[in-house]
């Protein structure tokens, strides 16, 4: 690794001490930019790896972040999903991983199955040379092939929270002598209800320092709030430029049916799931409306217009000052000298009459040192007057495919079987053995055509209920740890005792 530190500061061209001055998020340290990387420079091993994978040189995202994790301080990197922060991680871990020692010495938590699967293939593309084996831990699959390779002794662990949760609680998986901790797409990972599954996760990791890196697309503050329970003041690295510093603000529309802008914007919000939000619209009358809509889809929100009536002001300005409000939808007039707390999204439902307006609207998101997101839903003729907003001010606008409803079915499912089985893990045995008396009819119900539509109301009822909880408490006691789950519960006489991840689930696994 030395070589490979020094190699990188005679080749890479650019001054070791150039110092950035600029904001970083609240907790972490301020950092001087280091050389970038090559692919000549890394160890041959890696290089065949590498090789293997059809690249040629390192993408840019991968350069800039190599050094830092080969640094082994803990870091917030701020990066898109696609940006090649995969092999990012996975090549120096890979390089430090120790192949002859047979335990987990790196894991990678994700949100999705499918990301577990692809992260794991690149790995073993990548680590092919090198001896370490890795496996791919997500429910939805039998346990049979995951508990052989761990026992076999895999190094690299990747997997979703609930499942390595699983195992942990099953005691398959030891995490004791963990070097390494990745959270990939930990912005997603809040939004998915991963939270409590993350920190019971967190009471097995070992005394001993973990080095620990976050990856996420935007730093909002209930990230940066996670951040701060899971890394020891942490650098932070922006992929998405030459310098150490927060994006402030991400700056995305959608093109949607000018007819369809309502059930746009709810396929959105489900997707986004933002943790809070400002909707502008441009009159009173469309504010109404789009409050209503709201409203009839189970949303917390409200409205604010220059003819809200005293009381009723008084009443949203309440909620808006403790934070308890997630969704407020306003004119420009109303909503000026308002802040609300914790801002993750500000959606424009139609863009401002006037250029200027643009930017006071998005910049109520993305401040003291937080990322944010201002989102714009736009048709063919608005998408025109955004572009030119663009061009005036130099924004650079991403433009975002609208979800369909198969997207927001495959969200709401993942979403809502994490918070499940999060609540499933939390039973004690007595309300396991109560539970016990509805499964022939959770069966029934589910082959029985007619009668599914109860389920999905109970399922629904339920996501409607969990969908508004706080995405993480707004309120840290960073001193605060988890306590490790009791794995064997005090026994009845007469009965076995029996571990959490030992009883049989008859529903899906995650």
């Amino acid at each position: 690794m030395d070589d490979f530190e020094s190699t990188q500061v005679k080749n890479s061209g650019k001054p070791d001490n150039e110092a950035q001055a600029l904001q970083a998020p609240p907790g972490t340290s301020q950092q001087k930019a280091m050389p970038e990387a090559r692919l000549e420079d890394l160890p041959e091993k890696l290089r065949r790896g590498a090789s293997l994978a059809g690249w040629t040189e390192l993408m840019p995202v991968q350069a800039k972040a190599i050094p830092y994790l080969f640094s082994q301080q803990d870091m917030m990197i701020q990066s898109r999903t696609g940006s090649g922060k995969t092999g990012a991680y996975l090549l120096p871990m890979l390089e430090m991983i120790n192949p002859l020692e047979k335990t987990t010495q790196a894991m990678v938590l994700v949100p999705t199955r499918e990301l577990a699967h692809q992260v794991t293939i690149e790995a073993q593309t990548l680590g092919q040379a090198t001896g370490v084996n890795s496996v791919a831990i997500y429910g939805g699959v039998g346990y049979t092939a995951q508990l052989s390779a761990l026992q076999a002794g895999a190094q690299l662990v990747v997997g979703t929270p609930g499942r390595i949760l699983d195992h942990l609680l099953r005691r398959s998986l030891n995490l004791n002598r963990l070097k390494f901790l990745v959270f990939d797409e930990a912005d997603r990972m809040l939004s998915m209800g991963f939270y409590p599954d993350m920190r019971r996760v967190q009471a097995y990791l070992p005394k001993h320092p973990v080095s620990s890196y976050m990856f996420s697309a935007t730093y909002p503050l209930p990230v940066i709030r996670l951040a701060g329970q899971f890394l020891r003041q942490p650098g932070f690295l922006n992929l998405s430029s030459d310098h150490i510093h927060v994006t402030e603000t991400e700056h995305v529309y959608y093109s949607v049916p000018g007819m369809d802008k309502d059930r746009s914007l709810v396929r959105i919000i489900e997707v986004e799931n933002p943790h809070s939000a400002l909707i502008f619209c441009n009159t009173k009358v469309r504010v109404d409306y789009v409050n209503v809509v709201l409203k009839r889809f189970g949303y917390d929100v409200d409205e604010l217009t220059s003819d809200l009536a005293q009381g009723d002001r008084e009443r949203v300005m309440e909620r808006v000052r403790k934070g308890t409000l997630r969704f407020l939808v306003a004119t420009d007039v109303a909503a000026r000298g308002i802040d609300l707390p914790d801002l993750t999204h500000v959606i424009q439902y139609e863009p401002p009459e006037d250029p200027e307006a643009y930017i006071h609207r998005a910049g109520r998101t993305g401040r003291a040192g937080a990322s944010g997101t201002a989102i714009s839903l736009v048709n063919s003729i608005e998408r025109a007057e955004l572009q030119r907003i663009g061009k005036r001010f130099s924004i650079p606008f991403e433009e975002r495919p609208l979800p369909s409803d198969e997207d927001v079915e495959r969200v709401v499912s993942e979403r809502i079987i994490a918070l499940l089985e999060a609540r499933l893990r939390g039973r004690d045995r007595l309300q396991s053995e109560r539970m016990e008396r509805f499964v022939s009819l959770a069966r029934s119900l589910g082959e029985n055509e007619d009668e599914r539509e109860l389920l999905a109301m109970l399922l629904d009822d339920f996501y409607q209920e969990t969908f508004h909880s706080p995405l993480i408490p707004s309120e840290v006691d960073e001193d605060s740890s988890p306590k490790r789950p009791k794995i064997e519960r005090e026994r009845e006489p007469g009965r076995r005792s029996r571990r959490p991840g030992d009883r049989k689930r008859r529903g899906p696994k995650f």
